[in-house]
């Protein structure tokens, strides 16, 4: 018998929209056939952005998104992608698979993909192998509503009216790809940039780059040399079933072993979330400076036969539960983590959705995000769990994941995943003095190695949850191996 307990009459911050933030990247088939397909094309668009995939975006509330990168942020010069297209100038993507960039998707686009998806935009700009100037003018390009040379290119581009610009990453991965920098000179060079990420209209949140991984000594150095120059510090680390990164396993063979070390790896998030936050306390006590974990997921061999620059992967209901946990954690710490930004939302990593020709497949950890959504916005409530434990051969882990939260309406949502790939959990959910009204149930459930294909594109898809008993202050109910749950009721 698992038990949680839900605290609805305290509230403990709120859970900001960005932490179900979205990450397209000139990857492989992330924006191109993905996301973008021209305006011509015989696949249905609006203004060269799929409408099904839109559509499939819009219907989970994606509240931002991050764009152009990822390590292709610091090779991208923005006025390669602006004006005709035919003029624009074709490059290569060195990062990722050789393959010609026709800069046909740039700035005009990706703010045209933003309004159909009624999200926030997150551009990062390129500090690897840019200038000062060249990331200053971009953001008048932008932003600026005034007479100036930036602000008249873009309306001889077609664009009148300056976008609104939420986020700006100054620089991505800068100890790696972007540049091989060391901290200090990171920090410096930060300070340096950011001072012309101008606010010309809405204030723009600036974000530094932050730590791959467990690099604490980064996040130190940068709070200390920068941190009261910026709004946010980004935060990179994914799951992979295997140490070695020239192996990391099959996306879909895998044994339970397998299944279990993937889960134990996806709770090391919790870890860093504590230290890397518990050193910008000292440096930001009143948690002024958001973490920013926008680059998150599973990272497995790309499938057989497909380009292994392009990071295409299938997605399992394992993905699944890497995302409930990864979610769930992310509410929990919502006091210090501002925004998440998964890798990546079509055709990359741990996608949203695949696409192939005109044919599109919701993943599993689509419907997470589906059944996740209701947190957009509402404030965390204090709940426990008293579970037992799984062994994994990398250390236990908690058979259930939790976290809970009331919206503006007075609803209150829990939810909840069983890890255990073979076992039912007893669930009974506390409400204190509350008692739970009006209950309804939603569920994703599969076999750990269930995915949606072309052939069979509803394999695993939300489904209602009928079999649950309200009695007094509390739910009972029984989660199937994994199985996520999204609990409402009012009280």
């Amino acid at each position: 018998m698992s038990n949680i307990y839900v605290n609805a009459r305290k509230k403990l911050g709120t859970i900001n929209r960005e932490i179900y933030g979205q990450f397209s990247e000139h990857l492989g088939r992330c924006i191109y056939g993905g996301i973008y397909v021209g305006e011509n094309n015989k696949i249905s668009n609006k203004n060269g952005m799929r409408t099904d995939v839109v559509e499939a975006l819009k219907n989970i509330h994606v509240p931002v998104l991050r764009w152009p990168g990822g390590c292709f942020a610091d090779e991208y010069h923005w006025k390669d992608g602006i004006g005709s297209k035919e003029k624009r100038k074709k490059m290569i993507n060195t990062h990722w698979g050789g393959t010609v960039e026709d800069n046909s998707f740039g700035t005009h686009e990706f703010m045209e993909l933003c309004r159909q998806l009624g999200c926030k935009a997150y551009i990062n700009g390129n500090v690897g192998s840019g200038t000062v100037q060249e990331m200053s003018e971009w953001v008048e390009y932008m932003t600026f509503e005034g007479t100036s040379p930036m602000a008249d290119l873009r309306r001889e581009n077609g664009r009148e009216e300056a976008w609104r610009i939420d986020y700006f990453g100054v620089g991505n991965e800068n100890w790696g790809c972007g540049g091989n920098m060391r901290a200090e000179y990171y920090a410096d060079e930060y300070r340096r940039y950011q001072i012309y990420v101008r606010n010309y209209g809405t204030k723009i949140q600036k974000i530094a780059c932050g730590a791959n991984a467990g690099d604490y000594n980064w996040t130190r150095k940068v709070m200390e040399i920068a941190g009261n120059y910026m709004d946010g510090l980004s935060l990179h680390y994914y799951t992979l079933p295997n140490e070695n990164w020239e192996e990391k396993g099959s996306a879909t063979q895998f044994e339970k072993e397998d299944y279990y070390r993937t889960l134990k790896k996806t709770y090391y998030m919790e870890e860093l979330i504590q230290r890397h936050g518990g050193i910008m306390d000292s440096y930001d006590p009143k948690k002024r400076v958001g973490l920013m974990i926008d680059e998150w997921g599973t990272w497995y061999d790309v499938e057989p036969g497909t380009n292994p620059g392009f990071l295409y992967q299938q997605n399992t209901m394992r993905d699944a539960m890497v995302a409930a946990i990864n979610l769930n954690i992310f509410n929990r710490h919502c006091d210090r983590v501002k925004m998440a930004n998964i890798a990546q939302m079509v055709n990359v990593l741990q996608a949203m959705i695949l696409t192939e020709g005109d044919q599109m497949v919701l993943t599993p950890t689509y419907y997470v995000f589906d059944l996740y959504q209701c947190h957009q916005g509402a404030e965390l409530l204090e709940s426990s769990i008293d579970c037992k434990e799984i062994e994994t051969e990398k250390g236990a882990i908690p058979e259930i994941t939790q976290s809970a939260s009331i919206d503006k309406n007075g609803l209150v949502h829990l939810t909840a995943a069983n890890l255990s790939a073979e076992q039912s959990s007893q669930l009974r959910v506390h409400f204190g003095e509350d008692q739970p009204k009006d209950l309804h149930v939603e569920m994703l459930q599969g076999e750990i190695h269930d995915k949606n294909t072309f052939e069979n594109p509803n394999c695993v898809k939300k489904t209602v949850f009928e079999k649950s008993r309200v009695e007094g202050n509390l739910v009972e109910l029984e989660l199937p191996p994994c199985s996520i749950i999204c609990l409402e009721c009012s009280l």
